[in-house]
């Protein structure tokens, strides 16, 4: 949230609060231990600043801002809040989350540069950090499922100056990531991550969204599709419209196949290329992804081969791709 200015910090021990710090109890418990020390109140209030910043939001929303009038002034500075992530917050209820949310939009006054929502998301919230954050240049978006298309539209027509955003496991309309690219023509960065299908409806794919990308986003940097149902044809149009690509991630996008003069241009024209069957490990939601299929082969196990092949009790297709391959894991070598 807060970076001090170094030159104060090579002179100052800085104690290395955990980030767990929550209630005026640990705090003070942790202050206590270095006390006999140190005079508190006399630190310079860039390092104050910075030893507050390591409690993290919700113990500075919580509680630090309550330890004193100087500690309460320091949370109250803008320069606290340009930067605002709700990360593993999921143990607040979730009005309690919005409502600091909220709280944190305000203290920032106008000066929010990024800002990290996750599972508490909706329509009112993403409108009031909008209203309120026109010079906002980074968002991200994670399983917010209460976000509209509408909502999503209406907020991203007040954020011109966005330059990255990420939308992993919402749901939003091709249409809407037009409206996105629209929007927003200083976007470099751009993450679309879904949970990919592995075997179910590869048939079923799908290049609206690859269309939209490549028709409105064509400054983009930096592409992730994590789990996309693009096929060739939405790639070749992504190549096309968004020139400038240095790095594009497709990890577990199934409906691509081999095609050599396909595989030649994606070589040469992209720096850093990450293929359907690449690795996950590096992937941030690593263990959610590999529980979730964890959990799917356990309810395959059930079904016999001639249900599976049906798609009897499941509405799952375990069909080939129309180039002929199987999409995992035997994949062609260029996407390895």
């Amino acid at each position: 949230m807060y970076s001090p200015k170094p030159s104060k910090l090579k002179t100052l021990e800085i104690p290395n609060f955990p980030n767990s710090l929550t209630t005026l109890q640990e705090i003070s418990s942790a202050m206590a231990d270095e006390s006999e020390t140190r005079n508190w109140l006399k630190l310079p209030r860039d390092v104050t600043a910075e030893i507050i910043s390591r409690v993290g939001i919700i113990g500075i929303l919580d509680s630090v801002q309550k330890v004193c009038t100087l500690w309460r002034d320091i949370c109250n500075d803008p320069s606290m809040w340009r930067s605002v992530d709700f990360h593993d917050v999921g143990h607040l209820w979730c009005d309690v989350r919005q409502k600091m949310c909220m709280r944190a939009v305000d203290l920032s006054k106008g000066d929010l540069d990024y800002i990290n929502i996750e599972d508490f998301g909706t329509d009112d919230i993403l409108a009031y950090i909008a209203e309120r954050s026109s010079r906002l240049r980074r968002l991200r978006l994670v399983s917010c499922s209460d976000i509209s298309d509408e909502g999503l539209r209406e907020a991203i027509s007040k954020l011109s100056l966005l330059e990255e955003l990420e939308i992993s496991y919402c749901y939003f309309s091709p249409a809407s990531l037009a409206v996105v690219g629209s929007c927003c023509p200083h976007l470099k960065s751009f993450k679309f991550n879904n949970q990919d299908y592995q075997g179910f409806n590869i048939r079923n794919h799908c290049d609206k969204a690859a269309l939209a990308i490549a028709q409105t986003m064509r400054e983009l940097r930096h592409l992730q599709l994590f789990g996309n149902k693009l096929s060739n044809f939405g790639l070749v149009a992504i190549l096309d419209g968004c020139s400038h690509l240095e790095s594009l991630d497709l990890r577990r996008c199934w409906n691509l196949t081999r095609q050599g003069d396909l595989e030649k241009r994606c070589v040469e024209q992209i720096k850093h290329l990450r293929g359907p069957n690449d690795s996950t490990q590096d992937y941030e939601f690593y263990e959610a992804y590999h529980k979730f299929y964890s959990s799917d082969e356990d309810d395959l196990s059930g079904l016999s081969e001639a249900d599976l092949m049906s798609g009897s009790g499941h509405d799952y297709d375990l069909g080939f791709s129309d180039g002929g391959d199987y999409p995992f894991p035997y994949f062609d070598d260029f996407w390895r």
